[in-house]
């Protein structure tokens, strides 16, 4: 017998029921952020499947699962790729639906080559994206919050020339996916506070949290974004 799709020229096959979650979770938190949106799946490096996502912030949103997909390259729905995990067999075999190529605007930034910054407790993002809430609803209208928010620099890191601004927006859109907790974990005895990476490219910020990462183009994003 042959897996289910194993003709098919377009699909995505994830065998694991924990990874089909993660992306399902991924594509679900996408289309609340946006009835319309379109995710982007594309074959890593390390052949894992790299998930992508437009988040509204001008911030990309990205998850990391294993399987594979065919095309290496291809973009689709997110309601149609949560509901069609969601009706997933044993296989694995996922149908991604009408392709959106077309509805992906902009590139993605590379996968590697990202210098370490500093790592800042999540408690502190937490914090910061509460604060940014308040603020955005109590300044915003019905286009959503005011630029100069999205703008603020709420954290810099780095060390003198190296220092990089991080907004509010990516805060934001960490926030947005729930890639941070709602609250901050309790620490263990023995063990750190839970961290958020922040890495930076000339071109790109990056800030990995523990559920994904989000990515800013530094510079002007509507060159990438738009």
């Amino acid at each position: 017998m042959t897996a289910a799709g194993a003709d098919t020229e377009r699909g995505v096959w994830i065998t694991d029921a924990g990874h089909r979650n993660d992306l399902s979770v991924f594509a679900e938190r996408a289309r609340r952020l946006d009835d319309a949106a379109v995710i982007r799946l594309r074959t890593r490096a390390d052949h894992l499947i790299g998930a992508w996502v437009a988040t509204g912030f001008d911030v990309l949103a990205a998850r990391v699962v294993a399987g594979r997909i065919r095309p290496a390259d291809l973009s689709c729905a997110a309601d149609r790729l949560a509901a069609a995990i969601g009706a997933a067999d044993q296989s694995g075999f996922i149908d991604p639906g009408y392709p959106m190529d077309s509805g992906w605007r902009g590139v993605l930034p590379p996968e590697t080559g990202f210098i370490h910054l500093d790592d800042v407790p999540v408690s502190e993002l937490i914090e910061l994206a509460r604060r940014g809430a308040d603020l955005a609803r109590d300044h915003g209208s019905a286009h959503g919050p005011p630029a100069s928010l999205l703008d603020q620099e709420v954290l810099r890191v780095g060390i003198g020339s190296a220092a990089v601004g991080v907004p509010m927006r990516c805060v934001l859109a960490l926030a947005a996916m729930r890639f941070l907790p709602e609250i901050a974990p309790e620490i263990s005895p023995g063990s750190g506070p839970d961290m958020v990476r922040v890495r930076a490219l000339p071109a790109w910020l990056r800030i990995d949290a523990r559920f994904g990462s989000v990515f800013r183009r530094r510079g002007d994003a509507a060159v990438v974004l738009r």
